[in-house]
């Protein structure tokens, strides 16, 4: 790249490959989604062909813009480009955990009391149940359509699971610490137990499934308790598995010395998702399991 890349002015990548590809992949695993659900047999390895060529797709981008960013191939307003980026993103991530939030909301606080009877739709009750809907929660819907099953307590492992995201906040700062004082031992031990405790928080929640579905009762079909239960904590699991792996990508490159106490804004990127994980995690606690 010429000397534009040193300077202010607006930077222009060189010609890629990548956004193809991506599109081709996406492509490609929803066209095999399709056949799946149309019982075409070949449908399924449509779909491991399309994800192969988007994983395929990640590491040779990300490859790219790695080899680049060590080569000072960018400049100031790439950087802020980058972190506005992020930040856009994270923004879109709160968006998608606050719509289950305000579903869990509406169904507790508005659907639930006029299904009971309150409000001014409170004549719904006796018109669908007889007035037998009884309005408490968690419900499994009018009648026990979802089934009798025991509410999962917030005490146990949702309590240590919330300790342990806690705990990984703070390493994954004291790590942030390490960095800016070019510490390489502490940046790569600080990683490395966030990364610990972002698996082990996983395991306990798929421990906490099993249990939750095998003594509990509790499943997707238990109402809107069920539902809303599974949805918001399986998505939060999804994000803190994705935040792993990227903390784990981190991890590699902390331990080939790619960043400095100046120029570590994919570290702060992956941190900044961490920390967002970890407030999502406060909110479900509290909301739906205490409340």
């Amino acid at each position: 790249m010429s000397s534009q890349a040193h300077s202010d002015d607006y930077y222009i990548p060189d010609p890629s490959p990548w956004p193809l590809v991506g599109m081709a992949s996406l492509l490609i695993t929803l066209f095999g989604a399709a056949l799946t659900m149309n019982g075409v047999g070949i449908g399924k390895y449509v779909v491991v062909a399309g994800l192969l060529l988007f994983f395929y797709l990640l590491y040779g981008w990300f490859r790219d813009v790695i080899i680049e960013n060590l080569n000072d191939r960018y400049n100031k307003q790439v950087d802020r480009s980058f972190r506005m980026g992020m930040l856009w993103f994270i923004a879109s991530e709160v968006f998608f955990f606050m719509s289950f939030f305000g579903a869990l909301f509406y169904i507790r606080m508005i659907a639930l009391p006029w299904l009971g009877g309150e409000g001014y739709l409170g004549a719904s009750d006796e018109f669908l149940y007889g007035g037998a809907f009884d309005a408490s929660w968690p419900s499994s819907g009018p009648a026990q359509m979802g089934g009798e099953f025991t509410p999962m307590s917030p005490w146990g492992l949702p309590a240590i699971n919330t300790l342990l995201l806690l705990t990984s906040g703070a390493t994954i700062t004291w790590a942030h610490w390490g960095l800016k004082m070019e510490n390489q031992k502490q940046l790569v031990w600080g990683l490395a137990a966030t990364i610990f405790l972002g698996l082990l928080f996983v395991m306990l929640q798929a421990y906490e499934y099993y249990h939750a579905y095998h003594e509990l009762n509790l499943t997707l079909g238990s109402g809107g308790y069920g539902s809303t239960f599974y949805m918001l904590t399986g998505f939060h699991g999804f994000h803190v598995t994705m935040g792993a792996i990227m903390l784990m990508a981190i991890l590699g490159r902390a331990m080939s010395s790619h960043f400095s106490a100046h120029n570590h804004f994919a570290f702060e990127a992956v941190a900044w998702y961490w920390h967002f994980v970890d407030v999502v995690w406060l909110g479900l606690f509290i909301f739906v399991y205490m409340f």
